[in-house]
């Protein structure tokens, strides 16, 4: 098989004989091939017969080696159809998968990642319990975040980074697009993802909030991927502060949901470092010095507090130590900062 590019179908070589799939795979990429390759690999390795189901791959990064990479693969004896696609207009996540739920062919659509390894029998759970329960309108998978290979020691006696418990967040999350399966005319009457979410933050959780007024949203426990953590460079959570923007859009969209469910009060102690940081040169100038420095050492407390709250079930290791004290200096006026701007962008009240 060939991989069909910008919504032309893969030469078949005569009148197709298999019947439509049961089931679509939608997984947006973005530069990885070596993610997206062992992700498509499990995907053939699937139990489920390789004619029930289909994959679309859309490509964000609109690269001619994905395009390659996607129609190797799908070249491989036995495997489901592999198709490929690009966004027409627009970048980020949901735009990847508005363009790969509209290409669908089946009446049920399965969202993953290309950083995730799917369990082999996920699509054959997955399409059961949606099967078993017609009531549902979508369902969310179980995600597992293994441990970082290391030989020098147990896994079990592994301590995380604070990147790596992160991730861990994907495996009690309620709704998440790693592991998810929606049925495609409930997409089509919400109009699928919202675009505005450009990065990929939250556009999950507003998916999830809107199917919610059409219908129940299950639970798939058996239908499993794998996430592992993916390395990062130094001062990952100082990058991941400009989500926050689009905190503001999931609050002005779903307002009482985002405090009773996400974050009941804003971060008052990132405020609070923030004010105290910025004033304590005013106080200083205005003469009361004694004043400055106690403000200072107050926002200095807070930062610590941070610190050892982020450090509690993390590692210790120095290196990592230096980073979350470094970091937790920062985060606060990145946080605020996008958090403000995203009030200003989405005209809402979101602090």
């Amino acid at each position: 098989m060939t991989a069909a590019l910008e919504g032309h179908a893969a030469p078949a070589g005569g009148i197709q004989a298999t019947p439509l799939p049961e089931i679509s795979v939608v997984m947006p990429t973005y530069r990885r091939p070596d993610l997206l390759e062992r992700c498509l690999r499990a995907l053939i390795g699937q139990t489920l017969a390789p004619y029930r189901f289909e994959v679309i791959v859309v490509d964000d990064g609109r690269e001619d080696r994905c395009r390659e990479l996607v129609e190797r693969i799908a070249a491989t004896p036995d495997a489901p159809v592999i198709r490929y696609r690009r966004p027409l207009e627009g970048r980020g996540p949901a735009v990847a998968r508005n363009t790969g739920w509209r290409a669908a062919s089946a009446p049920l659509v399965a969202f993953t990642d290309d950083d995730t390894m799917p369990d082999a029998d996920w699509l054959a759970r997955g399409l059961a319990a949606m099967q078993a329960n017609p009531q549902w309108v979508a369902a969310a998978g179980q995600v597992r975040v293994p441990p970082p290979l290391d030989l020098d020691r147990d896994a079990a006696d592994h301590v995380p980074t604070d990147h790596e418990l992160m991730t861990r967040g994907l495996e009690t999350a309620e709704f998440v697009t790693a592991n998810a399966f929606v049925r495609r005319d409930t997409l089509a009457r919400i109009d699928g993802f919202d675009e505005r979410f450009l990065r990929a933050w939250r556009e999950d959780s507003d998916l999830q909030f809107r199917l919610q007024h059409h219908g129940p949203v299950g639970r798939i426990a058996e239908a499993l991927v794998w996430h592992p953590v993916r390395p990062e460079r130094w001062g990952v959570s100082l990058r991941q502060q400009r989500n926050v923007f689009f905190d503001a859009l999931l609050y002005r969209k779903h307002p009482q949901i985002y405090r009773s469910r996400i974050r009941p009060v804003p971060p008052w102690d990132y405020y609070a470092i923030v004010a105290l940081t910025l004033g304590a040169p005013l106080v200083a100038i205005a003469g009361q010095g004694v004043a400055a420095l106690a403000m200072l050492a107050v926002a200095l407390a807070l930062v610590l507090r941070i610190t050892i709250k982020r450090l509690r079930t993390t590692s210790h290791a120095l290196p990592h130590v230096w980073e979350m004290l470094c970091t937790s200096a920062v985060i606060p006026f990145l946080s605020v900062y996008w958090r403000l701007r995203g009030a200003w962008h989405f005209r809402t009240p979101f602090l």
